[in-house]
């Protein structure tokens, strides 16, 4: 087989205002064991919608953008449900950067011959295709970028923000996650920003600038993070998968009592996870566990056993479907905020 025979069914990313699961939620409300929790979790991200006080805060670790929910993430900020991102490297840059370039992910299976794969130049995630090639052109990409700016150490945001003023002249999707959280003023962490088709890109301007470049500084991402539950009020955290964007975020409650500020708890937590907390593994560590480390208040927190992409666009579009909250929203603008701190 050739290569085009595996890459020609694209991956459609759900639209969730395209349904309205308004009567599913509500009939699991009164059910039992995963439905009663899923119900549970959109109640709380509704009650973190309605606080106008709090600062929402996405975390996204995992492919469910490469599987399909890419679009949920961008309606997310368009609708003003999230006021900040932090992702893994992967989802930001692998796969929403590597599609606002024009680029694709296809529907393949989990049962191909791997060597072929190889051989053909076909990444897979699960039964996800992703042209290497294609994402080769990602890194020089991203290589440009870092070649075109100030030569200085940068957040991953102030990176990432560069990226999406990049898609504002350049983009071929122009619905992509990066562009929109650019467009709204919402700031992009990524804690583990190399551990991505960036960190390619990134070694190839060091290796051609070797006396002056850029450089991501890991530390000021957490310095700016904390900034902002510093200055938020209260803010809720909703999980996709667990990893470093997980612990980052949660870990800003305690950075800001060590630089001598008592904050909040984050008040409103969801994680939906697959993941077995038995290994004691930070990333499946519950929200109750989390509470003993001084991260997460236990008062409106939801553990979801569920792959995610079966989940997320339930709770999504209940919420935008049932948007009373809307009209109490403020955007925070956390973005512009930053840009103004002397750091």
């Amino acid at each position: 087989m050739k290569k085009e025979d595996f890459l020609k069914d694209t991956i459609k990313h759900i639209d969730i205002k395209s349904f309205n699961p308004t009567q599913i939620i509500d009939s699991m409300r009164q059910m039992s064991f995963s439905s009663r929790e899923i119900a549970n979790a959109t109640d709380i991200f509704m009650r973190a919608l309605n606080d106008q006080t709090s600062t929402n805060i996405l975390t996204l670790a995992g492919s469910t953008s490469a599987a399909g929910c890419m679009q949920v993430y961008v309606d997310m900020v368009k609708e003003g449900m999230i006021d900040v991102i932090v992702a893994t490297g992967a989802s930001i840059v692998d796969m929403d950067f590597f599609e606002a370039l024009g680029f694709k992910h296809y529907r393949g299976n989990q049962f191909v011959n791997d060597n072929t794969m190889r051989d053909l130049m076909i990444d897979r995630i699960y039964d996800t295709f992703i042209n290497e090639e294609e994402l080769q052109v990602c890194d020089k990409t991203i290589a440009e970028i870092a070649d075109s700016l100030e030569l200085k150490a940068y957040s991953s945001r102030e990176f990432i923000r560069e990226m999406g003023r990049y898609l504002t002249k350049n983009s071929v999707k122009k619905d992509s996650l990066v562009q929109t959280a650019f467009e709204h003023n919402v700031p992009i962490f990524c804690p583990a920003f190399t551990d991505s088709s960036a960190g390619f890109g990134l070694v190839v301007h060091r290796v051609n600038n070797p006396k002056n470049h850029i450089t991501i500084d890991s530390i000021k991402d957490f310095y700016e993070l904390t900034l902002i539950k510093m200055n938020a009020e209260t803010s809720g955290l909703m999980m996709i998968g667990g990893g470093v964007p997980k612990n980052f975020a949660q870990d800003t409650v305690v950075c800001a009592e060590i630089l001598g500020k008592e904050v909040p708890m984050h008040k409103y937590t969801v994680q939906i996870t697959v993941a077995d907390v038995r290994d004691g593994a930070c990333s499946s560590s519950t929200l109750k566990e989390a509470s003993s480390w001084g991260k997460v208040d236990t008062t409106f927190e939801q553990m979801v056993y569920a792959e995610a992409t079966t989940v997320l666009p339930l709770i999504v579009s209940y919420a935008y479907n049932n948007d009373d909250w809307k009209s109490k929203r403020i955007a925070y603008n956390w973005a512009t905020f930053l840009d103004k701190q002397d750091i």
